[in-house]
Parts: structure tokens; sequence; C-alpha cells
């Protein structure tokens, strides 16, 4: 079906009836199909043209690629220690093959969003699934860590040109009735490729096919990329006109800066421990942040073409689901590490063990994810609050099983399974509801936000809540971990009661 542009180009979204005048010069162009053309002021209105590409086989081909990005934060954790053995690394040298990724991911998305807008979506996401199929294939045969280090920044950097582009190809190309199970999708897969890369992990390194060791954990990711690669032109469609706005170069070395300043520290600092170095690298992205900020809003003033848009964050439905999700993730984030932590090393179960242990939250999760949508309207609605009250309380239960240093597979699994299946009824609606207040011509501003603002979370909540855990074991026995962990499955109940507040005051909004 096509869908014509208003007279003067003033762009009406998918999911909202906000019509934005907020961004300079209103976007139109010509009628687009594959590749569409640069939009100009001065340009007729724009349809686009109709297309009878598969909506499922295109959010398959989507959700592979984000799956993969997300699998790779956490698919290399497991096989550190043997990447250490078998090229002779340091501890800060594989501290970097972990971090290099997150930081390059993270500081980048935003810039990758916008490159979206500005060089076509699916011309992007392509790109950046070509570069991190060629890095994963590099990172998989280097001979020394020191490349291994630049390969994965290089892979992180790829998969933030990928990421972004999902969320706005479904925001611009699926019907709004569609979008709410598309979001649940995104979600379920973002959360299971971080449980899948513990078991994956562990499983890859364990067998040791053809002798390639820990390299396999890059490999695997060839094969599946060469494959979503030769579809994507006849699964997933061009977006719209793009802008062709010139790339705001100082925005994007701010905002890396800033973001770097963040996630460096965190994810140094945890292992090596906080040197003055860290904390004041820690407290520059105070003025970086700021300095970023002044510096769009005053581009965007001036000129209408800044990095990103900070306005968005005025819309009061926006500022308070973006803050929910912070706090669901920097709660899940600090969750995972320290639970790793203690089933590892508190309780010695292995890595393959380890992972199992999460599945059932991992099920949950897309079960309750999968299932909101299809709830009536006055039970959607409830959902997200209701749901993450429900995972505070499951954590709670959580937190009462683990204090002394037992892990009964049946009750824990149970009480995961109800942790998982509330914040899936609560982070996807959240995320849903989000989106539809975004009028469609910034959605990869929201896209790029949203990604970033979780990568940032999850660092946040690996450092602050997994400080907890590692502050609150006193000594080297299961029953210290267990305490510990039952302290730490306290916070993360706060948090997810925070969440549920704001998703409350977003919902009365």
């Amino acid at each position: 079906m096509s869908r014509a542009r208003r007279p003067g180009g003033a762009d009406r979204g998918l999911t909202s009836d906000v019509i934005d005048t907020t961004h300079g010069p209103a976007h139109a162009g010509g009628v687009t199909s594959t590749y569409p053309a640069a939009a100009t002021p001065d340009s007729p209105p724009a349809t686009l043209a109709p297309d009878n590409r598969s909506p499922a086989l295109m959010l398959t081909v989507l959700l592979t690629g984000t799956f993969m990005a997300s699998l790779d934060v956490s698919i290399v954790n497991v096989a550190v220690p043997r990447i250490g053995d078998e090229l002779d690394a340091s501890e800060a040298a594989l501290q970097f093959v972990v971090s290099g990724y997150t930081v390059a991911y993270a500081a980048l998305l935003i810039t990758g969003a916008r490159l979206g807008d500005d060089r076509g979506h699916r011309r992007m996401f392509t790109t950046g699934l070509a570069v991190f199929t060629a890095t994963s294939l590099v990172c998989g045969v280097v001979p020394g860590v020191e490349l291994l280090v630049v390969a994965r920044v290089l892979q992180g950097a790829a998969a933030a040109m990928m990421a972004p582009q999902v969320l706005t190809i479904v925001q611009r190309r699926l019907p709004s009735e569609r979008q709410p199970m598309a979001f649940a999708l995104y979600a379920s897969v973002i959360s299971g490729a971080v449980v899948a890369g513990q078991v994956l992990g562990g499983v890859l390194v364990d067998a040791d096919l053809f002798g390639w060791s820990w390299r396999t954990v890059f490999l695997v990711n060839v094969p599946i990329g060469v494959a979503v690669l030769s579809v994507v032109p006849r699964c997933v469609p061009e977006t719209d006109e793009l802008t062709r706005r010139r790339l705001d170069i100082t925005g994007v070395g701010l905002l890396a800066a800033t973001v770097a300043a963040i996630i460096v520290p965190l994810v140094v600092g945890r292992e090596t421990g906080f040197s003055w170095g860290l904390w004041v690298l820690l407290a520059a992205a105070v003025p970086l942040g700021a300095l970023f900020a002044r510096h769009v809003s005053v581009r965007q003033a001036v000129t209408g073409d800044a990095l990103i848009d900070l306005a968005l964050l005025r819309r009061p439905a926006v500022a308070l689901g973006f803050g929910s999700v912070v706090a669901q993730m920097a709660a899940y984030g600090g969750m995972l590490f320290a639970i790793t932590l203690h089933l590892q090393r508190g309780l010695g179960f292995s890595p393959i063990r380890s992972g199992l242990s999460l599945v059932t939250f991992a099920v949950a999760f897309a079960i309750s994810s999968l299932a909101v949508p299809r709830l009536s309207a006055a039970a959607r609605r409830a959902a997200p609050v209701a749901g993450l009250v429900v995972t505070a309380a499951g954590f709670l239960v959580a937190a009462w099983l683990a204090r002394e240093g037992h892990w009964n597979m049946a009750t824990t699994g149970l009480a995961f399974a109800v942790v998982g299946g509330g914040f899936g009824c609560g982070y996807s609606p959240v995320v849903s509801r989000t989106v539809a207040t975004v009028p469609r011509a910034r959605a990869a501003d929201a896209s790029g936000m949203f990604t970033t603002l979780n990568q940032l979370a999850f660092a946040i909540g690996v450092a602050a809540v997994g400080s907890v855990y590692l502050a609150a074991r006193s000594g080297p026995t299961a029953g210290d971990s267990g305490s510990a962990m039952a302290v730490t499955f306290v916070v993360a109940a706060a948090l997810m009661l925070v969440a549920a507040g704001a998703a409350a005051t977003q919902r009365a909004d």
C-alpha cells in the first residue's frame, strides 16, 4: 500500500499523530523503491512504492543481525581464559579484547543511526553486517592479541552501523498494529542472545572443533553473516528518501569521547581496580557530555543537521520510557554479571552449566514478550507496571533462595522464570509505547538513543550492581557468595520498582 506525504513535506509517523515541526526543513522527495533519492525542501511530495516483501522474512533477517551483534557482547567472555593461554596475553590485553567491542559499539550507535538516515537504512545495515562478518573472520585467524584487539574494535564499530537500523526500519516499514509484536521479538532476541552467548561460548570452546579452540566463537559468525547478506536485497526494503545532511563530525567526536569516558572505566575498572586515572576519565564524562549537549543544541538550532536532536527528550513519554529502560537494563546487566560470578566462582559451575541455569529466565522472557501484544488493550496498558513489579518480587524470592549458597535447579529455575516473565511484560511494552510517541521522521534519533542507552545502562549495571556483589562477598565459600548474591538480587528488585514507577508515570502522562 502506498503512503502519500502531506504537501510541504511535513511528516506524520506510522505510530504517532504528532507532526514534527522542530527539525529544520521538512523532508520530501521523489517516489522511492529500492534506493531513494536525496530529499530537498523543494522536492514534490513523496510516495513509498508498494512493496511485496514478506514482513516475517524482513524481521527474520533484521533480527538475525541483531542477535549476532548482541551475542558478541557475551560470547567472548567464556573464551577469554583460553585466549589468554594460547596467545600469551596479559590481563590488560584480555580486558581490551572484551571492552574494545563494547566501547566501539556503544560510542558509535547514534552515529550509525544518523548514517542510516543519510545513506539509507538498508545500505547501512548491509554494510555493517558485511564488515562485521569480515572482522569476525579476522578475529578468528589473528596470530596475536594486539591484532585481535584491533579487530574487536572494528567489529564493534560495524555492529554499531548495523544495529540501530533495525528499529528504524521496523517503525518506518511495518504498520503500527504490527509493531508491538516486532518490538517484542526484538527484545526477546537481545535478551536471549546475552544468555545464549554464555552457553554457546562454553559449548564451542569445550568442543574444540577442528582444533580451533577459542577461534570458533568468532568464526561461527562468518557462515551466518554470509547467508544473511545473500538475502538482504530480496527481504529488506529501503525505508525512505535520504536526508543527505552533512555528518556532524564534531558531534561524533564529542559523543564518542563521552561514551568512552563512561564505558572504559566501568569495564576496565571492575577487573583491574579503579586507579586514579580511571576516576579522572570517568569524571571527564560530565564536561564532555555537557559540551556534546551544548554543541548539538546550537547546531540543530542553526543548521538543523545536528548528529541527534535532544529535543526528543523533552517529550515526557520519551524521557520516562528511556528512564524506565535504563533502570531495567542496569538491574539486568548487574544481575547477569553477579550471577555468573556466583555460579562459576562461588558454586564451581562450568560455563555451560552456568549458562543453562539461566535458560528458564530467557524462555519466560520470550514467551511473555510475545504474549503481551495479543492481550486486550486494557491488559496491554497494565502489563508494563504489573510485569516490573512481578520481576521485583521474583528477585526477592531468588534472594531468599540464594542466601545460604544453595542452588536448586527446580526452585531457583522457577524463580528465574518469574523474573524473566515479568521482565518480558515490562521491557518490551515500555519500548513499544515509547517508540509509538516518536514521529516517523525522528525514528533514527530514537533508535540511536535507545540502543546507546541500553548499552550504557547495561555497563553501568555491571559496574555498580556488580560492585555490590563483590563488596558484599566476605569470603570464598559458597555461603559467602550466596549471601552476597542475595544482596545483589535485592538491589536489582529496587531498580525494577524504580522502572515500574517511571512506566506508571509514563502511562499517566
